[in-house]
């Protein structure tokens, strides 16, 4: 006889089947959904984060089942044309800035060989070792590698001691690549490298995101900003749909860049 299920494994597989749903949750949120106590959610997520189902983050928890994003050697032969014409229409629009911030992952490895080309004086602040080497080859490109914890897969400096260093700062653009974007906002695959770029959108006065089409209707782990007249996108098609809708009611600029 199959044994039946009890009320705690029940309700944990409404949790799990909750952040299948919306990746990123908070524990208020799923105790409002469940009808049960803060306490009793966070002892399911202390459990389900102890056996690998989930990982805990302050005040709620992402789900392991949307984290898997191709490492960067994997992505830097993908898209490439579009990701060069993306990188030129960028450049075009922020080479004269006098300070910009930028991530990491293969977009904005494009756009840092476009970058390098500039006759302009600019000062660089990244966390992404591939992107400093391509601009610090150019004199005129002052770079500023932030401190943090290395992850070898986006050979990037994550974590909180990187998020501190960028709160020094206030640069004039913050330019950023995406794993997802759909009418939430814009999402990252990876939870590290997303709480930096999601300080650095908060730490500059005009967000950029470099995405090409295979990114629209995705939804990745974490969601770093919703669609505002404060976030542009550059991308190599006209998003439509639900996507287009969200970009307009958002007020987002959207510069679509042309291939050769």
């Amino acid at each position: 006889m199959a044994r039946t299920k009890s009320r705690k494994e029940l309700r944990q597989g409404r949790i799990l089947a909750a952040l299948e749903a919306n990746p990123s949750l908070r524990v208020n949120q799923l105790a409002a959904e469940l009808d049960v106590s803060t306490e009793t959610i966070r002892r399911d997520l202390a459990e389900l984060d102890q056996i690998g189902r989930l990982s805990r983050t302050y005040g709620g928890a992402v789900s392991t089942g949307n984290r898997f994003e191709p490492a960067l050697n994997e992505r830097l032969g993908l898209f490439v044309a579009e990701r060069q014409a993306i990188a030129r229409a960028a450049v075009a629009r922020y080479e004269s800035a006098e300070t910009l911030v930028l991530g990491g992952g293969a977009t904005m490895l494009a756009f840092a060989r476009a970058l390098r080309e500039t006759r302009h004086r600019i000062t660089v602040i990244t966390p992404a070792y591939p992107v400093a080497v391509e601009l610090g080859s150019n004199p005129l490109i002052e770079v500023l590698l932030l401190p943090g914890a290395f992850e070898p897969q986006e050979r990037m400096v994550c974590g909180s001691e990187t998020v501190r260093a960028l709160e020094r700062y206030r640069a004039e653009v913050a330019l950023i690549g995406a794993s997802g974007l759909d009418p939430s906002g814009v999402s990252e695959a990876m939870l590290r490298a997303g709480e930096v770029y999601a300080a650095m959108l908060a730490h500059a006065n005009r967000g950029v995101v470099l995405a090409d089409h295979s990114k629209f209707g995705k939804r990745a782990l974490v969601l770093l900003r919703g669609w505002s007249a404060a976030l542009t996108l550059i991308t190599d098609r006209p998003p439509d749909g639900a996507l287009a809708a969200a970009l307009r009611e958002g007020e987002s600029d959207c510069v679509v860049a042309e291939t050769e």
